[in-house]
């Protein structure tokens, strides 16, 4: 039998921590710079539009790497390794609908969540106010959120968490919405927790079907592109508000566009290839 390519490694607590670490010395390494850049040349990157982008890519990067490093090749004797290859056309046809579901329905759920209160409605304010400043320049916005964050989050969350947990033997429907779960947490709010589990679910989903990481990060940058748009042409990142329906409306479409085509990826759907 063909030996295999890609490492069989698995993920653990100590995998999570190594991760974490990772995160934390690549963002710090871009705050010190940040010091250094303040007192050599009196300004702070701060409040640079691409500030956060660096921080970001350099977290994700690192985080990965220690993986690499302190977990795979210990374990393995291999380097971190994923399957990026294309599929089928008709795979395609089959996905991008099913996610379009999921989103429609995630919108939905989200909507319930109350906007307003004692708790929530500082909470909402302080979050809409964050994002505000995430968003005034589009050009980093787009490479940010459809570039960027679906090659790493995808990386981490389907190709370190979901395959580790399934390598170690963790049921596969359990590993999907354990790497989706904290993919929600990670995002830090109420509001984007729901539509994350979901989505994470349809990606988890999809890389397991597929065994390629390439459709789940072209779902996740779909799904961020579609965000953006309706944050810089609408103002809100509602369907709803865009096409000026009903929420109910919305969620019908999705029930039964993910339904339908939930139904044809898994029971009609063949992979034309083997992860080796």
């Amino acid at each position: 039998m063909e030996k295999s390519k890609y490492p069989n490694f698995k993920f653990t607590w100590i995998g999570g921590l190594v991760l974490l670490a990772g995160l934390f010395f690549g963002t710090m390494i871009v705050s010190f710079f940040n010091v250094f850049w303040m007192f050599t040349f009196k300004e702070n990157l701060q409040y640079r539009d691409w500030f956060f982008m660096i921080t970001n890519a350099a977290g994700f990067l690192t985080a990965i790497a220690f993986f690499d490093f302190f977990i795979v090749r210990r374990t393995t004797g291999m380097k971190l390794n994923f399957n990026f290859s294309p599929t089928n056309f008709s795979t395609y046809l089959l996905i991008f609908p099913m996610m379009i579901g999921m989103m429609f329905i995630a919108e939905f759920i989200t909507a319930q969540i109350p906007t307003t209160g004692p708790f929530f409605g500082k909470y909402y304010n302080f979050f809409t106010q964050m994002m505000e400043k995430l968003t005034d320049d589009p050009v980093v916005m787009i490479i940010t959120a459809v570039i960027c964050a679906p090659i790493f989050e995808e990386i981490i969350f389907r190709g370190i968490i979901q395959k580790g947990l399934m390598n170690k033997g963790v049921e596969p429907k359990m590993a999907i919405v354990f790497a989706s779960v904290i993919f929600g947490v990670i995002h830090g709010n109420p509001w984007q927790f729901v539509g994350a589990v979901l989505l994470g679910c349809v990606l988890g989903l999809v890389y397991y079907k597929t065994k390629s990481l390439l459709l789940p990060m072209l779902l996740h940058g779909f799904n961020n592109l579609c965000s953006t748009l309706l944050i810089t042409y609408v103002k809100t990142e509602s369907f709803a508000d865009a096409f000026k329906v009903s929420e109910w409306i919305i969620l019908t479409i999705g029930i039964a566009l993910f339904s339908l085509f939930y139904f044809l990826f898994m029971k009609k759907y063949k992979v034309h290839y083997s992860e080796i």
